[in-house]
């Protein structure tokens, strides 16, 4: 009996650059399935990683990172002027990320709209769009860092993060912002990567600081006791959410889907007609489409008893659309048929994927807050080693300058007397018992500025660094105390920009 033989693998002919000793153009043999394996999987990696999905930490991708970095960088902050986006988009497309104009100002725009954002984080002047249009074009918009965005990159100078090449290796950016809020549960986002996707709700943002307070605080913290201060997504667009189900599964385990329901109001629109007024609409549903569909519906006869529908939504007074209804037509019949068969109702599913150390992990509540938690730890620690090392320079140096304007004429007379700075350095640092950081300083000031040195002064500064020093020697002892600083912090961004909830909560 025949046996059937194994089919080859495939091979392709790969043409590659010559090797020492080879000739130009050698063609060598490769397996088809393990070169389209490794290549895919290369590329997956490179857009999971540098495009698609948010850090679990700041909350963003490397698109918004870089731009806030820019920003900051060229002091685009909320006191001064605005500037052509177009400006920035150029900005950061050259210096940092170079994958095209379009996927910046995108970007960029929807960081300043407030139908996207629970906290904008760039303040944007011009027309930055709607739930139903686009954006102008970068060369007519102008836009500035907005004051929330201020506590996102603050304190990135002060070695709170960690730096790497950019793409051509001419500049460094941070691969993680310092964010003293978590973003990534406040603004939410949304992505596509190769193989998975990611879609966060954004939340309000004093509760998620209430909840992230508690965690600090109760580390064995359970779900239910999270959910008391963070009950439900809060959307800037505010709606109803109906049910909570879908939501404490999304909480436990990073997957779920709940309902969003219109807020309408009903009463009567003319001296004879009763009408249902929408007021807000869920996420992402913007009017025009709303209005589109009951139109097509009712011409359709799917749903009876509407017989004019208006939009007069403006920037100024929010959504505001009447559906004016016939006589004889009982209101609540037509509304429970609107949220039936028009986005009047929609479903909002979470898919809490974000990068964790790198690598993309499905997140929970409780994960989530821990993931930000660390992160500000690690923060104020090297926030408070690169302080205190400051402090300990600074008093050094001080200590210096008081025992140089002991005598002072004599350092001048040091100073004119020597053939070089070399020379003088090396007899001050005799004489005065300093050392080679302390002189240089010394020779380096301008000896107008030397002369006038108060020592009342210098003993003064040198008291608040030592006192500085202890303080923060004190800190990085204490594990407790860091914690208790970052709940601090924490509670000074609240009172900053923390608003009331937008969604209310239904039942069923």
């Amino acid at each position: 009996m025949a046996t059937k033989k194994t089919a080859a693998p495939k091979k392709s002919a790969k043409v590659v650059g010559p090797k020492p000793g080879e000739f130009p153009g050698k063609i060598v043999d490769i397996d088809v399935s393990s070169e389209m394996s490794e290549s895919f999987l290369e590329y997956a990696y490179s857009v999971i990683y540098s495009r698609a999905l948010p850090d679990a930490r700041d909350g963003l991708k490397p698109v918004h990172r870089r731009i806030l970095h820019q920003m900051s960088d060229m002091g685009l902050r909320p006191e001064r002027g605005h500037v052509k986006s177009a400006r920035v988009v150029g900005e950061v497309m050259g210096k940092l990320h170079p994958h095209g104009d379009s996927a910046i100002y995108d970007a960029l725009v929807r960081m300043a709209q407030s139908f996207s954002m629970q906290i904008p984080l760039i303040d944007g002047h011009g027309n930055f769009g709607s739930l139903d249009a686009g954006p102008a074009a970068m060369r007519y918009t102008e836009a500035r860092l907005a004051s929330a965005a201020m506590s996102m990159v603050a304190e990135a100078d002060e070695n709170t993060v960690d730096f790497g090449p950019n793409y051509d290796g001419q500049l460094s950016e941070p691969l993680v912002l310092p964010a003293a809020f978590p973003n990534l549960l406040v603004n939410g986002g949304s992505g596509i990567a190769v193989g998975m996707a990611t879609n966060m709700a954004p939340h309000n943002l004093g509760e998620v600081i209430a909840a992230t307070k508690f965690l600090i605080d109760n580390p064995k913290a359970t779900l239910n006791q999270l959910m008391k201060h963070v009950p439900a997504p809060d959307f800037p667009t505010g709606g109803e959410i109906v049910g909570l189900e879908g939501v404490r599964e999304a909480y436990a385990t990073g997957k779920g889907s709940f309902k969003v329901r219109a807020t309408v109001e009903i009463s009567k629109v003319t001296s004879r007609k009763m009408g249902i007024i929408i007021k807000e609409l869920p996420f992402n549903i913007g009017p025009e489409k709303i209005v589109e569909r009951i139109a097509d519906l009712a011409k359709a006869k799917k749903i009876q008893g509407i017989s004019d529908i208006v939009d007069l939504t403006d920037g100024q007074t929010g959504t505001n659309v009447v559906i004016e209804l016939k006589n004889g037509f009982e209101p609540e019949d037509v509304l429970e048929k609107l949220f039936k068969l028009t986005p009047m109702e929609d479903a909002f599913a979470i898919n809490a994927v974000a990068l964790v150390k790198g690598k993309p992990q499905t997140l929970g509540l409780k994960e989530l807050l821990q993931v930000f938690i660390d992160h500000r730890i690690e923060v104020v620690r090297r926030r408070s080693e690169f302080r205190k090392a400051k402090a300990e320079d600074r008093l050094s140096l001080v200590d210096g300058l008081l025992k140089a304007i002991i005598d002072i004429d004599k350092v001048i007379k040091i100073i004119r007397g020597s053939d070089d700075a070399a020379a003088a350095k090396e007899k001050l640092i005799k004489d005065f018992k300093l050392n080679d950081e302390q002189a240089t300083y010394i020779l380096d000031m301008p000896l107008r500025r030397l002369t006038k040195m108060s020592k009342l002064e210098l003993e003064t500064e040198s008291k608040e660094l030592k006192a500085i020093i202890a303080a923060l020697t004190t800190l990085l002892k204490n594990e407790d105390a860091i914690r208790k600083q970052v709940s601090e912090e924490l509670t000074a961004v609240g009172k900053s920009f923390a608003v009331p909830r937008r969604t209310r909560i239904g039942k069923e």
